[in-house]
């Protein structure tokens, strides 16, 4: 599905909506039971009558009944306005209320936007639109990852799957237990902030961890700002998370609040409702972009790639100083071994492995050099290792490993896979494909604090690679909130 099939999909649902709000909004029926009135509503008809303080009123009665005990009063639409009715039982006045005409003749009880008949379409043609988008993103999703799994766009894509179910569920629930436009505003305004306030525990769960992961991260590699972004994230979430509350509750209850919110025709009220709506849909996205970040950073690191591999590189990292391997560089290559050993059986291929790495200044040789050695104790033959000994980060790894491996095959086409540290592959590969290089990656064991750090890291990332999409989903939900909050106003104003 295609984007302009999208809009065509909503342009559609939205107009059949509205053909159905107004052919069946021409008429509206009032009911009462007894439970409503102060006196038992009269079994016959001509004792009840039906007066609008209007000499043109907006609406005309076309039927009064009673059935069951209940009172039914049918009004058909004459012109746009608002006319106010009186019911009466004898000479006293028993009810009030009032009835809006629309445009297109669509009548209203109550409020501006109130109950009309037929419009139980508006909320399942919103559920059938949000399912149309999941169903779009979806697939876009599933397409994108078969194309290349290391692409932030997937990260940002499955964030919004997960945001928009959580919205499909809500609507879902608002279309079984459906009791006005009014209430329908409402119940989206809720959903937004109940989302947030559902995963506070897990947030305030998180930051804990994620500060716990955060200072042994710096004990052992340093305080830099780059290994303390997930203790900022995780206290921001929850501080983010309490606001609207917080806010709310300092309004509602302090003896001088900076402005009114107990006055339903004010502005400080909608003020609140808008504020509040608008922090709350903002946690609720950044936490679903981090829900998508985590679930697809474990997807890339637990991923095997297609045994059909010609080379698999291996990524350097430090090396100790007798020249041997650290136990985080020996993983990534038992990794591309273990990898070499499943293909070899699954398929009879053999490979070649192609480490990478240059030497730094403090250290005896190059990196590159040292997994070879490696490898060779561990029975590969020459023959099969390529060295790339040159490079000093992952850039250069991979693109001068690239080089070396099309000189090596003498500019044939062939399949790459590479090996690095779990938290290390979603970059690695991402790296790769900057570069126009498709290639799978596989994943070693490491420590679990460089996890977290490497999560936060991509979520930030996700973030800025695909602003301008990001920005078009909050635009989009922020004027969502503002015609709701403007729905709210105008009927209790008008």
């Amino acid at each position: 599905m295609s984007k302009k099939t999208l809009i065509l999909i909503g342009a559609v649902i939205f107009a059949l909506c509205a053909a159905v709000v107004i052919a069946f909004g021409q008429t509206y029926t009032v009911k009462f039971n007894n439970t409503d009135l102060s006196v038992p509503i009269p079994t016959d008809t001509s004792k009840i009558r039906v007066e609008t303080e209007d000499e043109e009123p907006c609406a005309e009665m076309t039927e009064c009944r009673v059935e069951d005990g209940i009172l039914y009063i049918r009004f058909s639409s004459v012109k746009w306005g608002r006319t106010e009715v009186n019911l009466f039982f004898g000479e006293e006045p028993q009810v009030f209320f009032r009835l809006y005409t629309h445009l297109f003749g669509v009548i209203t009880n109550d409020t501006l936007f109130g109950d009309s008949t037929g419009d139980i379409a508006i909320p399942i043609a919103l559920m059938l639109f949000l399912a149309a988008a999941l169903w779009f993103v979806t697939g876009r999703y599933r397409t994108d990852v078969r194309r290349s799994m290391y692409q932030y766009r997937n990260v940002m894509e499955l964030g919004l799957i997960v945001f928009l179910c959580f919205f499909l569920l809500g609507q879902a629930w608002q279309c079984f237990n459906y009791k006005g436009v009014i209430d329908s505003v409402n119940d989206f305004l809720g959903i937004i902030h109940s989302f947030s306030l559902i995963v506070l525990p897990v947030a305030f769960v998180l930051s804990l961890l994620v500060t716990s992961s955060n200072v042994s991260l710096m004990r052992r590699e340093g305080r830099t700002w780059r290994n303390m972004l997930g203790i900022f994230l995780g206290l921001g979430l929850c501080l983010l998370t309490i606001t609207p509350t917080a806010l709310g509750e300092y309004l509602q209850w302090s003896p001088d609040p900076i402005m009114d919110v107990h006055n339903e025709q004010g502005a400080g009220l909608y003020i609140e409702t808008f504020t509040e709506g608008v922090i709350s849909m903002m946690v609720t996205y950044l936490e679903c972009i981090l829900i998508g970040t985590i679930v697809f950073g474990l997807k890339a690191a637990r991923h095997v790639p297609a045994f059909d591999k010609d080379y698999i590189l291996i990524l350097g990292c430090q090396i100790r100083d007798d020249g041997t391997l650290t136990p985080l560089l020996r993983s990534r290559a038992d990794r591309a071994l273990e990898f070499a050993r499943m293909q070899k059986e699954k398929t009879g291929k053999e490979l070649v492995f192609v480490p990478s790495g240059g030497q730094g200044a403090d250290e005896v040789m190059a990196e590159a050099d040292a997994i070879k050695n490696y490898l060779l104790s561990q029975g590969v033959p020459e023959e099969r290792i390529l060295s790339e000994n040159t490079s000093v980060n992952t850039q250069e790894n991979i693109a001068n490993s690239v080089r070396l491996i099309s000189e090596h095959a003498g500019g044939a086409d062939v399949k790459t896979a590479f090996s690095t540290t779990n938290y290390h592959v979603f970059r690695a590969g991402l790296i790769a494909e900057t570069q126009g290089v498709h290639m799978e990656g596989i994943g070693s064991p490491t420590k679990r604090y460089f996890w977290i750090n490497a999560f936060v890291r991509e979520f930030i990332a996700t973030l800025v690679s695909e602003k301008k999409k990001h920005l078009f989903v909050i635009v989009t939900v922020t004027l969502m909130i503002v015609l709701a909050v403007i729905i709210k106003y105008l009927s209790a104003a008008l």
